[in-house]
């Protein structure tokens, strides 16, 4: 293995000891991961999206398998932020895991609820605020679509946020224009993109002539999804590099399974990545695309990761 840097930038000062982490709601809270991987060898591990609330989600069917990825329609199930402070995240913490805490709500207070029951937590390096997952019921309820209520919702978090806890806000790529959205969330006081979620998609049975997801439409994630995710990154990062948008972190995914996966949102802006789809057929990527992603580094002639960061952008 060569010795290249792998630190990587979280913000508001916090450095983690490698870019890689999981997406949120592929690894649960971790204890399935656990068995197969270190938590702590992680850069962080985000959770599950958790809201203020108990939520049973959708009604199954909730997945279904598409060509190069996967639908899935959750509806953001869960036992709610009391119940993860209480039971979740003191095991997280003596894993020696780094916890990105996924969090959500139905209205802006509900975010800020949430954001201010993990102040002072052990174990919680980072509040991710998931303002675009389109698995909810109602599409009005993804905040992201609109930068007056991206911006609203981010401000809120960051305002009732532990102040050493970075905030990051995870975008859709379901909008006209996502550097506009990416604009109003640091603008808000992001420390931290999360990009991206999934896209919107549905699948109809040809057997039943009905849709195959009992919600009708879910998120489509995996590989078919990368060039769409690698877009978004760099146009983002290339409005940072133009001051349109505020430089912080992105914290890249979408369709990652290798290390040259990881490597293309790295030149392409992204500070760490994010694993999600391919935890469900190999459990232990984390570690070999951390491995991967070192050795690619190293066969390109970067001694870290910083130097690689944005290297895409260079000359134009």
């Amino acid at each position: 293995m060569s010795n290249i840097d792998m630190s990587a930038p979280l913000g508001s000062h916090v450095t983690l000891p490698n870019p890689v982490s999981t997406a949120s709601g592929c690894a649960g809270y971790g204890r399935e991961l656990h068995r197969f991987v270190p938590l702590s060898s992680l850069g962080t591990i985000t959770t599950k999206t958790i809201m203020p609330y108990v939520r049973s989600g959708r009604p199954t069917p909730r997945m279904a398998e598409t060509p190069s990825g996967m639908l899935n329609s959750i509806g953001l199930q869960g036992s709610g932020i009391d119940h993860f402070v209480e039971h979740e995240l003191p095991w997280l913490a003596e894993q020696g895991a780094r916890v990105l805490v996924s969090i959500a709500g139905e209205r802006t207070e509900e975010f800020a609820e949430a954001a201010a029951r993990l102040k002072g937590q052990p174990g919680v390096v980072g509040i991710e605020a998931n303002i675009s997952c389109p698995n909810v019921a109602n599409r009005g309820l993804v905040f992201a679509c609109d930068a007056s209520s991206a911006y609203e919702t981010v401000r809120a978090v960051r305002d009732a946020a532990d102040p050493a806890q970075p905030v990051y806000a995870k975008l859709t790529p379901d909008v006209t224009s996502i550097v506009d959205i990416a604009a109003a969330c640091t603008q808000a006081g992001a420390d931290g993109l999360s990009m991206i979620n999934t896209l919107l998609g549905m699948v109809v049975d040809a057997d039943t002539l009905r849709p195959r997801l009992a919600g009708t439409t879910g998120g489509l994630s995996g590989p078919a999804i990368r060039p769409v995710a690698v877009r978004c990154v760099y146009q983002v990062y290339a409005a940072m590099r133009a001051g349109s948008v505020r430089k912080v972190p992105i914290l890249g995914m979408g369709g990652i399974t290798s290390g040259r996966d990881a490597l293309e949102f790295v030149l392409a802006g992204a500070s760490g990545v994010a694993l999600g789809t391919v935890l469900f057929n190999d459990p232990s990527a984390p570690v070999r695309v951390l491995e991967e992603l070192e050795s690619a580094l190293a066969e390109r002639d970067f001694t870290s990761l910083q130097q690689a960061i944005g290297f895409a952008h260079t000359g134009n």
